[in-house]
């Protein structure tokens, strides 16, 4: 990857000015009937490029290159809804592995999602060889924890903390790390994927609690400085649900 620019070839440029009206920057405007970029106002988004009906605009310095289309794919709002209501947190997995074609479609549904600026910083930890050891470090932790917390919570103290009570015995585990809005949309983009393949998705908060709090794991993690948001658990359920669960009606506002 390289360096982030934004050039415009002046030929295919008619001056319609739908680059500057779309800039959130502000740094690209039209002038003499030819769009000019300041490149110390760009936060490299891309919309510029998108949205020029000439092609006459190009953001340079990324390892994969823009895709051409003539309208944006629109999900079916019943289809999704249904897809909504029936999605169930999976904690009972079967051994199934996950395909390496299926876990770079998880990323790649993470990596396309919005990041505020276009900060682009959320990043993507597989376990994979250490998933195991990183399990064991959060059980011991637990378990010590454990007994103080039974006396404060009650839904705490029927809970059993067995070996595999973080990860399930799933194949797959991925810690998502950045800020908390980016990464907990990158996060809910990966999750509609996995469950597009056929795929359950648990979200780990107690492991996500461990990974922030815990030296050892984030030596393992290499994490230094690096927040935790969350923690997706996936392989092929070993369940089947046959009804939704019901919700409080939400709770909305109108000012």
């Amino acid at each position: 990857m390289g360096k982030h620019e934004v050039v415009v070839d002046l030929g295919r440029c008619v001056g319609c000015g739908l680059c500057e009206k779309d800039c959130v920057s502000g740094a690209i405007k039209v002038v003499d009937k030819k769009a000019t970029v300041n490149m110390q106002g760009c936060i490299a988004c891309g919309h510029c490029e998108a949205i020029c009906p000439q092609n006459a605009v190009k953001l340079l310095g990324f390892a994969d290159e823009s895709e051409s289309f003539d309208e944006q794919t629109r999900l079916d709002p019943k289809t999704l809804m249904a897809a909504i209501k029936t999605r169930r947190t999976i904690r009972n997995f079967t051994s199934q592995k996950v395909s390496e074609d299926v876990v770079n479609d998880i990323i790649e549904a993470g990596r396309l999602a919005p990041t505020g600026g276009n900060s682009q910083g959320t990043g993507y930890i597989i376990l994979g060889s250490k998933q195991d050891e990183l399990e064991g470090i959060a059980v011991t932790m637990f378990r010590k924890l454990m007994g103080p917390a039974k006396k404060l919570v009650a839904f705490l103290r029927n809970m059993e903390i067995d070996d595999h009570y973080f990860f399930k015995k799933a194949p797959l585990v991925i810690v998502i790390t950045g800020s908390a809005v980016n990464a907990s949309l990158a996060a809910e983009n990966m999750a509609f994927m996995a469950e597009a393949h056929g795929l359950g998705v648990l979200y780990s908060g107690f492991f996500t609690t461990c990974a922030n709090h815990n030296r050892k794991i984030r030596k393992v993690m290499s994490l230094s400085k690096k927040n935790v948001v969350t923690t997706l658990v996936i392989g092929y359920p070993a369940v089947k649900y046959h009804r939704t669960v019901k919700r409080e009606p939400a709770k909305v506002r109108t000012l």
